[in-house]
Order: structure tokens, then C-alpha cells, then sequence
């Protein structure tokens, strides 16, 4: 039990007392009742607005409310002071010894510190990256990739059981493209003059080890041959290939998903028929004609019967064709089918988008919704694009890649860590630069630098200890004073951080957090600077050493544990 939920529950156990004694009616709706760090640290270690929110539903004064739970808490062994705020906000104060406590149980709890059982027995599906298979990862892909990523370690440390998930898309046209592209390359392998690459296919020269070893399978066999003989098994042959290629990208970046769901497959096993049948049964699906678009004369709008999935009566501004004129499935209409599939094995589903996809979501969260008869939390998080530079300038493209920059590049450049910390410096709706220069700079508006070198102080504190035959072990935390106590105030955050991170699906806030603690960190170091007697190594003070080595290692501690939530490694040296 962290210290929050701790508190969380004493404050329940004082409005028991309240409701036993009559003072607030039984049956209260208590969820919305929160205890959480004031926004003014002036004002106490711990805040809860339970009068406030508890008031109006008993009838009462919040701030009569507020006065009697504070006499309550005021009880409390480890509470020092309650103060009522404004209106009815409680504030409590506690003493210092929860807060040294609080260091042993950092280090008791080691890498486990901060994690959560909240989301014990929910399984959570998330779909990340998703791209076409008709290429190497470019760096259009990588935020959503890293953020996805972050999301699954972050709901997995809250406790959730997690799916990594991967929609390969090799159902449409782009498939299609893929394989007269690797065939081009093909009859290129066998000597043949293909001249410039045709507008329409792929360029890029990640399509002539495919062509080599089609090549090499096949001979000459295919080379003059219609395209119905080699279509469809040329298309086979390069999507394996290019998911082979995407999985080692996505590999430098240290991330493995542990399905991959294939579109062709899901259509080729009638789920999309599967799902018209039970939206059909649930006169969900109706057949009509859609209005014409906007702009559309008479003359121009030929009005055709389709099946409609009825998405305005969950919100949407329309209701959608789940099939074309030509029988087919539209895309809408295949990953109604998908997402259906994937709420079959898990109780909750989430999807990481570009933010072009923005239009889209109403329409499949509509179809969740009716599929699952709204018993399925379905969220969409929408991913920005980022804007790579180098020194302020726009990035040039990559020939190989065929016109953008690819992921391994950057990543052989800068490293794993460094991309997967920076894309998760900024909310994934909220645009970004990726500064080749910027994000290698040793400085404090470098978050990735910053919160390492904190790391870092704090493997070369101990090892410079241990020279000087200092040990943390047996320390005196009575040592620590106020100063250094609010640098554990800050680190025992953490836990809730983790708790409101994961409800919110929002991992950057991991990132944040981790820049605020070393920041605290680092001023505290700094003080040290000019007043020698602050610093966290006094080597004629043993004592006093040993309880700011202990405090150090906890913050260690938390840096490890949060960046390990990232997906990335916590360095013992700057170079």
C-alpha cells in the first residue's frame, strides 16, 4: 500500500466514523473523492476534497463537513497538523518521520516500488504501429511505435495483463503495388534492364534483396509471365519480407509486439460476415442509400443501395457502408470485423493512431460500442507527426528508404534511449521537433540528459563513498532535514504518478515526472556547491553521508523504475 492509498483509506475509515455518528447520511457516492500533494506546497504534504465533493449530496455546509473530518484526522498518529482551506479543502501536514519511513520503503520495495495492483485481472488489448507492410519503419511511425510501447509497460507495472498487438494490412491495394514493385526488382535481379522506377510503385532499395531472392527461388519462371500467375504469391513473398524488415526496426527500438493479426486472414475466416451477422441481428445494419457528398450535383451522385451500420445512434455524424457497390468490404467494414476479434480476448482495447486518422474514430468507436454492447472500454489516442531536424534545418530525405527518413537510421545515429525518451517529452497530440543536435546536447533543457545525469550523480555519489569507506547501510535518516525531506515528499509521488498515468493512458507524464524529481535532485546537489556542508558527500561527517547516500539511492531507485517503464536503460556515466 503506497502512502496515497494509505491516506485514501484513513480518510474512508473518517467518513465511516462521520456516517456512524450520524453526521453524513450512509450510501454516499465516495469515487470521486480524492487525496493528492496541494498545488501549494505551503499548504501540507497531503489535500483531500471529500468535504467538497460530499457536501451537496448529504445536505451539509462543505465547510462544516471539512471541520468535522478534520477533527477526525486530526487523530491520526502520523499527522502533525489539519488545516481547513476556502470553501472546505482539507490540508494535512504530516511528521517528518512518515517521509524517512517513506525512504525504507523505497528500498524495501526495490523495482517494484510504484507498481500498482489496480488493473489486476483486466486484460488490455493495445494496437500499436500498424503500419502498411510495404516497407522499413520511417519516422512517421516511430512516435506512435514509442508511445504504444510505453503504454503497454506502463498499464503492465499498474497491473494489467497486456496484449501487444500488430494489424498487418495486407488486404488492400497497397499489397498489390508491393508485389509488381518486388517483381520489377525480380526481373532486375535477372539481369534485365528496368530502367527508371515507374510512377506508381515503390521505390525504395529495400526491394532488391526481395528481388534477389525471389530470383533465386524462382529463376526465370516468373519473368515473362502474366501477372494473375505471379500476383498473388509475389505478394505473399514480399509482405513476409517487409514484416521481417519491420520487425527488426522495431527491434532497435526494443519493442516486440506478440500478436500480429493479419487483415487477409480475418476476411479470408468471414469475421467482417460474422460481425454484419450480429449487428444485423441487433438491427444495427440497415440497407440504404446514403445522401451525396457534399459539393455533389444530382448529375454526378449516382445513389446506390449498401449496408449502412447505423453509427449516428452512438454518436456519429452519419451512418457508415460497411461494404462498396462491389460487394467488397470497405475499410471501415474490416475493422469493425478486426476490433470485434480483438474484444473477444480482452476487457479492454485500445488503439494508437496518426492524428490524420482523427476523422475515423467516431465511426469505430461507435462499432465497438455496439458490438461489445458497451461493455468494452474502447480508447483511441492520437499521435502527432514530428518534424525531424538538424541544427533548426529540415532533415533530408533517404534514397534507400525511397524518400523519407527511416527509423534505424535515427536510431544508429542518436540510440534507442534517446529517441524513446524524447518521444515521450510532449503529449502524443501535441506537435513535435525531433532535433538531431537538440537531443544529444548535454544541458538542462535537454529532459533526456537531465534526468540521466541525475542517475548518473548518483552511481558516481556511491562509488565515491565507497572510496572514502562511507556506506549507506544503518543509516541515521534522523540526519535528513526539512530541505532534504522535500526531496522525498517529491519521490514518494511516484506510486500515484504511476495510478493516474495508467487510468489516463497518458505515459508522458512518467517523463514529466521524472524531469521534475531530477530537477529537485539536481538543486539539491547544487546547493552543495557553496555551501560544502550540504552536499550529499561530507567526509568528516559519516553520518551524515550515510543518510544522504540512502536518500540518493532512492531516488536512483525511482529514476530506474521509471525509465524502465519507458523502455529505456538508466546510465552509471555520461560520456
Amino acid at each position: 500500500m503506497t502512502l496515497f492509498t494509505r491516506y485514501t483509506a484513513h480518510v474512508d475509515a473518517a467518513l465511516d466514523a462521520l456516517t456512524a455518528a450520524g453526521t453524513l447520511p450512509a450510501g454516499l457516492d465516495r469515487r470521486n473523492v480524492t487525496v493528492e500533494p496541494p498545488r501549494d506546497a505551503t499548504h501540507g504534504d497531503l489535500a483531500t476534497n471529500a468535504a467538497m465533493v460530499l457536501a451537496k449530496p448529504a445536505g451539509t455546509n462543505p465547510r462544516q463537513l471539512a471541520e468535522a473530518l478534520a477533527t477526525e484526522l486530526r487523530a491520526l498518529d502520523e499527522v502533525a497538523a489539519v488545516t481547513v482551506a476556502g470553501p472546505g479543502f482539507i490540508n494535512m501536514t504530516l511528521h517528518d518521520d512518515v517521509w524517512r519511513r517513506e525512504i525504507d520503503a523505497i528500498h524495501a520495495a526495490g523495482a517494484d516500488y510504484g507498481r500498482s495492483d489496480g488493473g489486476t485481472g483486466v486484460r488490455v488489448n493495445i494496437e500499436y504501429v500498424s503500419a502498411n507492410p510495404t516497407g522499413p519503419m520511417h519516422m512517421g511511425h516511430c512516435r506512435g511505435a514509442v508511445v504504444g510501447d510505453a503504454l503497454a509497460s506502463l498499464l503492465e507495472f499498474a497491473g494489467n495483463t497486456v496484449i501487444r498487438e500488430y494489424y498487418v494490412n495486407d488486404a488492400g491495394g497497397q499489397v498489390d503495388v508491393l508485389a509488381r514493385s518486388a517483381h520489377l526488382r525480380y526481373r532486375e535481379a535477372l539481369g534485365q534492364d528496368v530502367g527508371a522506377i515507374p510512377e506508381g510503385l515503390y521505390p525504395g532499395d529495400y526491394l532488391v534483396p526481395v528481388g534477389q531472392a525471389l530470383a533465386q527461388e524462382f529463376g526465370d519462371r516468373y519473368a515473362a509471365a502474366p501477372e494473375e500467375e505471379w500476383l498473388a504469391l509475389f505478394r505473399t513473398r514480399a509482405v513476409a519480407a517487409m514484416l521481417t524488415l519491420i520487425k527488426d526496426d522495431l527491434a532497435l527500438l526494443g519493442i516486440h509486439h506478440d500478436v500480429f493479426s493479419s487483415e487477409a486472414e480475418l476476411q479470408a475466416a468471414k469475421k467482417p460476415e460474422a460481425a454484419e451477422a450480429v449487428l444485423r441481428a441487433r438491427d444495427l445494419i440497415y440497407d440504404g442509400v446514403l445522401e451525396a457528398p457534399k459539393g455533389e450535383t444530382p448529375e454526378d451522385w449516382e445513389p446506390v443501395e449498401l449496408p449502412l451500420f447505423r453509427s449516428t445512434k452512438f454518436g456519429d455524424d452519419q451512418d457508415r457502408p460497411i461494404r462498396k457497390s462491389n460487394g467488397s468490404w470497405t475499410y471501415f467494414g474490416a475493422d469493425m470485423a478486426y476490433h470485434y476479434q480483438k474484444a473477444a480476448g480482452a476487457d479492454q482495447l485500445i488503439d494508437i493512431w496518426g492524428a490524420d486518422h482523427a476523422g475515423t474514430v467516431k465511426r469505430i468507436q461507435a462499432a465497438v460500442a455496439a458490438l461489445t454492447e458497451g461493455k468494452t472500454r474502447f480508447d483511441v489516442k492520437l499521435v502527432q507527426m514530428v518534424r525531424l531536424l538538424r541544427g533548426g534545418e529540415p532533415v533530408k530525405m533517404s534514397k534507400r528508404a525511397g524518400n523519407f527518413v527511416t527509423l534505424a537510421d535515427v536510431v544508429r545515429e542518436v540510440g534507442k534511449d534517446v529517441v524513446r525518451f524524447t518521444m515521450l517529452t510532449r503529449r502524443s497530440d501535441a506537435q513535435m521537433d525531433f532535433d538531431f543536435a537538440k537531443v544529444v546536447e548535454a544541458s538542462k533543457e535537454n529532459p533526456v540528459f537531465y534526468v540521466q545525469y541525475a542517475h548518473a550523480r548518483v552511481h558516481s555519489l556511491h562509488r565515491r563513498a565507497a572510496e572514502a569507506g562511507i556506506s549507506a547501510d544503518g543509516a541515521n535518516l534522523s540526519r535528513l532535514d526539512t530541505q532534504e525531506l522535500a526531496l522525498v515528499k517529491l519521490a514518494a509521488q511516484f506510486p500515484r504518478v504511476v495510478e493516474t498515468a495508467a487510468a489516463a493512458r497518458e505515459p508522458h507524464r512518467i517523463a514529466f515526472y521524472l524531469y521534475d524529481l531530477a530537477a529537485e535532485f539536481h538543486a539539491q546537489w547544487n546547493v552543495g556547491n557553496d555551501k560544502p556542508e550540504r552536499r550529499f558527500l561530507v567526509p568528516d561527517d559519516h553520518g551524515v553521508t550515510a543518510a544522504r547516500l540512502s536518500l540518493a539511492a532512492a531516488i536512483g531507485r525511482i529514476i530506474r523504475n521509471g525509465l524502465s517503464i519507458m523502455g529505456v536503460e538508466a546510465v552509471t556515466e555520461m560520456h
